[in-house]
């Protein structure tokens, strides 16, 4: 039996709780949610709430780049059709075009800002990831790029006049006659508010800390896709999640990501015997798309028996790896590793969730008022797998587009954002018994990096279905008070979901492989897995989509 969320986590009462007013409340502080609140600042006020500092998130810690077309070797259809490749058959071919053909114009306003691109002479120095057929990544100080992003749009949010909310965590969206009004937040020094909204925007990224091995940051806990399902938004596509091939391992020391850009410069991957094994798995061998890469390290380390594969840099050369990658030479220099004369160890990490939150081509949800934009959404761009530095672009793109849209709509709202619903909500009772939060987060990831990780099968992830059931059963049964609570009632919920998505699809595609179906299977399920709280899984084909 599916253990649905409650309504809310906590109880809401409109009458003694604090209450702010604004005309566009956005969730989250990656490029997604920052493009989105200058956009809205336009039309009214912002209030902008993070849960952490206003850089933490996954933008900041990117280091790829944004693919857009700027040179006149490449083409807008090029790029279309190795996002349609990746995406294995998935992708909304309507909404990675306008996405595709918006980028560059997007890219130009970065650097009208002032955005600090690497150059080749006048250019923007281009580059080659894994599934591209061009060199079309626009990156800066060399492998960098998200945290130049971050300099940049955290100076244009202050000098914009957005109001930044630090440290505060979204509990809930609120929700009344169907309409998102706001959202319950628990502000820095732990009150409890209430912000009511004309429209409200999600960026809260993704969730892949639900996994032990993952490249994203702690604050990545699938909050934002468990509230907007709460509040009744439909989610979709979530058993497909991107590993990234290449990431540090070394026993004891956290997992960097070290870009794939790597590859696209000369970087080989081997076994312990020194073998090259990527050219007899695909065609374009390293530079094969994510999903291939992490699949072929993966079986080659079932194969040998080995904990990790090799990543060869030897023949990038000291002087382009110091030029181009100077935050990978770092990170080796912190571990005494010299990746000009040794191979870097490597295996695959939970990188980013193609599923989330559907979203239209403004970002609209399914629920008046309330946006979706960045990692959070499901937004059609990135189908069974995203290909490479495509993210940055959507958050750009995206968040553009759900910022103006958003704030437009507030704006005309002619003062309803300051009319207070009466609102009187309860969320589940108080935990009679003291749970071990700890614990049971690290039981979590570490049966959902058994059960759901890059190869999958059906008695497995129908054991890891009627687990997570049991857990959420007496996990979001109990109000739990304080962000660490809320986090594991989100991942639980998340956690749930990707379960059931991915025992329901019986094929493999993209970044969701089952060895019990190892084939593609177009006639029965080209389509989305969609779910709403409440009700059962829905399957919709792919011809039936906007």
């Amino acid at each position: 039996m599916i253990h649905h969320p409650p309504r809310y986590l906590v109880d809401v009462d409109a009458s003694t709780t604090p209450q702010v007013f604004t005309h566009t409340l956005i969730v989250g502080s990656g490029v997604a949610g920052l493009r989105a609140a200058l956009e809205a600042r336009q039309h009214g006020t912002v209030i902008l709430i993070t849960k952490s500092n206003i850089r933490e998130s996954n933008t900041e810690y990117a280091q790829g780049g944004i693919a857009a077309v700027l040179s006149t070797t490449d083409s807008t259809a090029e790029h279309v059709k190795d996002t349609l490749n990746a995406g294995a058959g998935l992708c909304h071919e309507d909404a990675v075009r306008e996405i595709v053909e918006e980028g560059p114009a997007r890219l130009r306003e970065l650097l009208d800002w002032g955005g600090n691109f690497d150059r080749r002479g006048a250019d923007v120095h281009l580059t080659r990831e894994g599934g591209h057929s061009r060199a079309r990544v626009a990156h800066a100080g060399g492998d960098a790029t998200g945290h130049e992003l971050m300099n940049l749009f955290v100076r244009l949010v202050h000098e914009a006049g957005v109001d930044i909310w630090e440290r505060s965590f979204l509990i809930d969206f609120l929700t009344q006659d169907g309409e998102c009004v706001g959202a319950i937040v628990q502000a820095q020094g732990g009150e409890r508010r209430i912000v009511w909204a004309g429209c409200t925007i999600l960026s809260a990224g993704g969730g892949c800390q639900i996994f032990r091995e993952s490249t994203n940051p702690s604050v990545a806990t699938g909050d934002g896709i468990s509230a907007a399902y709460r509040a009744g938004a439909t989610v979709r596509d979530l058993e497909f999640v991107q590993f990234h091939p290449t990431v540090l391992y070394l026993a004891g020391a956290s997992r960097k990501l070290i870009s794939e850009a790597v590859r696209g410069e000369g970087g080989v991957l081997r076994n312990l015997s020194n073998e090259r094994f990527m050219p007899a798995i695909h065609p374009q061998g390293y530079l094969a798309p994510r999903d291939i890469v992490s699949r072929g390290i993966v079986r080659e380390m079932l194969r040998t028996g080995d904990t990790h594969v090799l990543l060869d840099l030897s023949a990038v050369g000291a002087d382009r790896l110091a030029r181009r990658f100077p935050g990978l030479m770092e990170t080796c220099r912190s571990f005494a590793l010299d990746p000009t004369s040794q191979p870097i160890p490597v295996r695959p990490a939970a990188h980013y969730l193609m599923g989330g939150v559907v979203v239209d081509r403004l970002g609209r949800t399914d629920i008046p008022r309330l946006y979706a934009c960045g990692e959070v959404t499901a937004s059609g761009l990135h189908g069974a797998n995203r290909l490479g530095s495509n993210s940055l672009l959507e958050g750009l793109v995206h968040g553009a587009r759900a910022g103006e849209d958003a704030g437009r709509t507030a704006a005309a709202m002619n003062g309803r954002t300051r009319q207070v619903p009466r609102m009187r909500e309860s969320g589940p009772p108080p935990a009679t018994e003291l749970l071990d939060l700890t614990d049971m987060l690290n039981s979590l990831k570490a049966i959902v990096g058994r059960s759901a990780g890059i190869l999958r099968d059906g008695p497995t992830l129908g054991t890891l279905k009627d687990t997570l059931d049991q857990w959420c059963g007496y996990t979001l049964a109990r109000r739990l008070d304080g962000p660490a609570g809320w986090e594991l009632q989100n991942l639980m919920t998340l956690g749930r979901l990707m379960a059931e998505a991915a025992l329901l699809r019986e094929e493999s595609r993209g970044a969701h492989a089952r060895t019990d179906y190892p084939d593609r299977d177009d006639e029965h399920w080209r389509g989305h897995l969609e779910f709403r709280c409440g009700a059962e899984p829905v399957y919709q084909p792919l011809r039936e989509q906007a």
